[in-house]
């Protein structure tokens, strides 16, 4: 039945059907009524409110904009002044410090390690960063060694950071352990060494489209680029003179951009090229300063080309490509341009030519020096950067006889690259390459540091014809201001004549302590002397002297010499700084004023102050050496203004100029208008009231804790050879390292058994500084007086100071460590002075500076008294690579160089809002009244200036020109100025009236107007 059942099933329809799938109608996607079928349509209706082109959009090339942006965002980095803003102890850059091991590499531990930071600081005291740092890897190091115990850990750590309390060093102990990152990149280090170590790097360079991003040769940007900037160009922070737009007459009419070209010229490389560029990568002056010469020496020991590139990349890094690439390219040019520039004889420059002309490829170098033509025999102004070939058209236009004054007037002038061309080390500039020791000087080596030893210079004779002057032959009225003495000096003596008996300039170059004060005394009395009546009255409103000084303690203790000298004449000194002002009837009420460079520039900058500055009859210019110096350029200005003035109103007013060192004496003489023979004076040191001898210490060790400690054993040895015999001045940077050394040199006395050879128990003067001890406020002098030592800064109670200027001066006090307050404000000499380091902190800056000329030479010239000693000893503690700085310095021989570039606009500007500038013209005469121009006929090569442009250009006109056109772009981009650049007029703004009366910077101007 089963079967039968089955059979019959089998003859169903749906077992016969066909199988056919059925479809989901509900996941077909219908289409649309209006979808296009491929047939051809009218749009007639369908076009409402756009016609053909609207939507057109004009774009660039993906890249160029690329860069562009690119280049805007590092531009506005560079001058970007919010940034400092929450600046913290790493906010100058962990990464940027040579020699440091640990680098934090999260947000977290850099806090912790900020941290760190500030427990160490507090520690050692007031210190520069990379001793910091260095300090900070010692203690990690110690920190996180597991093989070592708790005990040991604290005692290798209190050797490094002083005596620490079991809380505080649980504190660094827990510090340590939040710092987890430690040690990651000692690994990769020294696995990175043992591959360059065993294999070597050869680092190929490819071409890239983005070789463009970076201006490597400061060249001017292409006019129409910074036109399709538009509107957002202007608002830029940035103030470049490569984002200059250079007028319509510098790309011509057409618009059509000049082809840049890559390639370097012999005439683009001077002595300062490599330091010129190294600064674009490196902030640190004084690190790019190093940096050059390690090139230098790369370029010239490298074996080949492949071991050249390996050792700059080791040294610059691997961020450097594009730079590393040009050296390789060009090694030989830089390497021999370099060193004829700052070859310093004829004798080694021939030689050098001679070892060029000798080889074909060096040959080919040596001609286009000569020629200032490429291979290709175009002028070298077709390529290279903007100082230096780019001008040759316009110097072939004046050898063809063009006509100077219409050239300048013209529109024909080139844009500058002012940060080029300025020197970015400032006053540490040093432009001379060797530093030629007396007779008798020589060097030790020590372990950790060398030592320079100067003998004193034995004092000169006196001539068969020179005399001492005695007060009673000069003349009566002058007699009353030299009552304490009997006879001038050497120096005052030979001044006599020309002081007080013409109207002539002078210049006197004379060593600190040799009477120079007195000379300005007697060139005021001169003054005086004309406006005394019969009756012996004095006309005190017919005159006014000026006297200035660039030290406001230096000014206070001025006011004080001159006002006790002159109390008698019943005149008026007055003192005129940023701590005290003068209203306008007290200025007119005041017959001698002394004041800082930047308040009388301010006033002199007025035109309505007229009525106090014509009737100035005599500008005293104390430490006229701070040309050299970053605040140089208010000099400057300063004395053009007043010899222009002079020719204008045919007014005479007298120039006296006062240095301590003056090696190139007589550029300053030309800028003063002196006539060598009867108003240049210059005495070298052997004209020192008291012989100095003179010792420099370079340390050696690389590890900047290991600096700081051997520093302090240096001062502790130095101390102690005079101990008992000799009073010391410890020189220091910062009020709590006053406390820290004093303290630091006592311990070691303690350590050592050695505390009894500075004072005798039971002495006179033990009794006497410890019953002044229990009377003193200050905590740190109070422990430490006792012992013979004391401390000096501002931050104490006038009291306490008074107290340690008289315990010193009655030689009860031994060892005095002060900061350079006691070395301005109060004349206390001592036998010996040690300054301890060089290096000060700028809050200007932010940063850490080396000292600057003018303290170094007032320091030691605290050394030696002249009641007691026949020499003092002066002994300068610094950094190895520092030492020819100061030596030249010390021994007259550190070129003062011209500071005006880096503030041209500023001062452009003050000229304009006084009215004695109006054009272009204008301020190229201007500019022959600066020292920046007889710089620059005397060192053309070091002021970025050619040898073939001063052949056809001898006056330099159109550089001047160059420079005025370049600064008024600047004013012009700040607002300040209104600037016509095809006849080179220039109008001033209100907003550059108020940057010239309220002494306001450019930049910072454009800076709060864009914020």
């Amino acid at each position: 039945m089963a079967d039968a059942a089955a059979r019959q099933l089998q003859y169903e329809y749906k077992a016969n059907s066909n199988l056919v799938l059925q479809a989901d109608v509900r996941l077909i996607e219908r289409r649309s009524r209006d979808e296009a079928t491929g047939e051809v349509c009218s749009l007639v209706g369908k076009l409402q409110g756009t016609k053909m082109g609207d939507r057109f959009q004009r774009t660039k090339p993906v890249k160029a904009e690329e860069r562009k942006v690119k280049r805007q965002k590092r531009d506005e980095a560079q001058y970007d002044f919010t940034r400092m803003k929450g600046a913290t102890l790493l906010s100058e850059g962990v990464d940027e410090m040579v020699g440091i091991i640990y680098r934090p590499k999260t947000q977290e531990t850099r806090q912790t390690y900020e941290v760190l930071l500030s427990f160490i600081q507090e520690a050692l005291g007031d210190q520069p960063r990379d001793i910091l740092c260095g300090a900070a890897d010692e203690v990690l190091t110690v920190l996180k060694n597991d093989r070592m115990k708790e005990k040991e850990k604290k005692k290798e750590t209190e050797g490094l950071l002083g005596s620490l309390a079991e809380e505080r060093f649980a504190l660094l102990v827990n510090l340590g352990k939040k710092i987890t990152d430690f040690g990651a990149e000692q690994k990769s280090i020294s696995a990175e060494e043992n591959i360059d170590e065993t294999y070597g790097i050869n680092v190929q360079f490819e071409e890239s489209e983005d070789e463009d991003d970076e201006d490597t040769f400061g060249e001017v940007r292409e006019a129409e680029e910074v036109d399709d900037e538009g509107e957002e160009a202007r608002d830029s922070t940035a103030i470049h003179a490569e984002n200059l737009v250079g007028g319509e007459d510098a790309e011509g009419a057409s618009g059509a951009g000049r082809k840049k070209d890559k390639s370097l010229h012999p005439l683009d490389i001077d002595a300062y090229w490599l330091q010129r560029r190294l600064s674009k990568i490196y902030d640190d002056a004084m690190v790019s300063q190093a940096k050059a010469g390690e090139v230098l020496n790369i370029l010239k020991s490298a074996g080949d080309d492949r071991d050249a590139e390996n050792q700059l990349v080791l040294l610059l890094g691997y961020d450097c490509f594009d730079f590393i690439k040009m050296l390789k390219k060009y090694r030989q040019m830089i390497l021999y341009c370099t060193l004829l520039a700052s070859s310093q004889s004829e004798a080694e420059r021939s030689k050098l030519r001679d070892t060029m002309s000798e080889d074909p490829a060096l040959a080919k170098i040596l001609r286009q020096l000569d020629t200032g033509k490429n291979e290709d025999g175009d002028a070298a102004g077709e390529s290279g950067d903007a100082r230096g070939g780019a001008s040759m058209s316009i110097r072939s236009q004046m050898a063809a006889g063009s006509d100077s004054s219409a050239t300048i007037m013209g529109g024909n002038r080139q844009l500058l690259d002012l940060e080029d061309l300025a020197f970015n080390s400032g006053s540490h500039f040093m432009s001379n390459k060797r530093c030629e020791l007396p007779d008798g000087s020589f060097r030790k080596q020590r372990k950790g540091y060398e030592e320079v030893h100067v003998p004193a210079l034995k004092p000169k004779p006196m001539g068969p014809d020179e005399t001492l002057v005695p007060i009673d032959k000069l003349p009566r009225y002058v007699q009353h201001a030299f009552e304490d003495f009997k006879t001038l000096n050497r120096i005052q003596s030979r001044l006599c004549k020309a002081a007080l008996e013409s109207d002539e300039n002078l210049l006197l170059c004379a060593p600190t302590g040799a009477g120079k004060t007195n000379v300005a005394l007697l060139c005021m009395l001169h003054e005086i002397g004309k406006h005394i009546n019969a009756d012996g009255t004095i006309n005190a409103d017919e005159f006014k002297i000026i006297y200035v000084a660039p030290m406001r303690s230096l000014v206070q203790e001025m006011v004080g010499n001159f006002g006790k000298r002159l109390r008698s004449y019943n005149l008026t000194v007055s003192e005129l700084t940023g701590d005290h002002q003068l209203t306008r009837e007290q200025i007119a009420a005041t017959q001698i004023i002394v004041c800082t460079p930047e308040k009388w520039d301010i006033i002199t900058r007025k035109g309505g102050e007229k009525t106090f500055t014509q009737l100035v009859r005599l500008i005293i210019i104390d430490e006229i050496h701070l040309l050299h110096d970053e605040r140089g350029p208010v000099l400057e200005a300063l004395i053009a203004r007043t010899i222009r003035n002079i020719e204008a109103t045919q007014e005479d007013v007298r120039l006296v100029g006062l240095s301590a060192t003056l090696p190139n004496y007589k550029d300053v003489a030309t800028l003063l208008r002196i006539k060598p023979e009867t108003g240049l004076y210059y005495f070298d040191n052997s004209f020192r009231p008291v012989a100095l001898e003179q010792q420099y210490i370079g340390v050696t060790e690389k590890k900047a804790l290991k600096r700081f400690q051997v520093m302090n054993e240096i001062v502790y040895e130095k101390v102690m050879e005079h101990a008992g015999r000799n009073q010391l001045l410890v020189f220091v940077h910062s009020r709590k390292e006053t406390g820290k050394t004093a303290r630091a040199i006592r311990d070691m006395c303690l350590e050592k058994d050695t505390l009894g050879q500075f004072l005798r128990e039971g002495s006179a003067s033990m009794e006497v500084l410890r019953t002044e001890a229990d009377q003193v406020k200050n905590g740190e002098l109070r422990d430490l007086l006792p012992y013979g030592f004391a401390i000096h800064h501002a931050g104490m109670t006038r009291v306490d100071r008074t107290l340690v200027e008289d315990l010193f001066a009655d030689r009860h006090i031994q060892v005095l460590v002060s900061t350079a307050t006691l070395a301005w404000g109060v004349n206390l000499p001592a036998h010996t002075v040690i300054i301890k380091g060089t290096q000060i902190y700028n809050p200007e800056k932010g940063r850490w500076v080396e000292l600057g000329a003018l303290d170094v030479l007032q320091m030691l010239g605290r050394a030696g008294r002249p009641q007691y000693d026949t020499k003092g000893e002066g002994v300068l503690i610094t950094n190895h690579s520092e030492l020819q700085y100061y030596l030249s310095l010390l021994n007259h021989q550190l070129p003062v160089e011209s500071q005006m570039i880096s503030k041209l606009p500023d001062m452009l500007n003050a000229e304009i809002v006084l009215g004695t500038v109006q054009n272009v013209k204008d301020a190229v005469t201007w500019l022959g009244y600066t020292y920046l121009y007889i710089r620059m006929l005397r060192a053309p090569t070091l002021y970025g200036i050619s040898h073939d442009t001063m052949k056809e250009d001898p006056l330099l006109e159109q550089h001047r020109a160059d420079l005025v056109h370049t600064a008024a772009l600047h004013l012009e981009r700040s607002g300040l100025i209104k600037y016509d650049r095809k006849s080179g007029h220039m109008q001033v703004t209100e907003l550059g009236r108020i940057a010239s009366h309220y002494y306001c910077n450019h930049g910072n101007v454009q800076s709060t107007i864009n914020c």
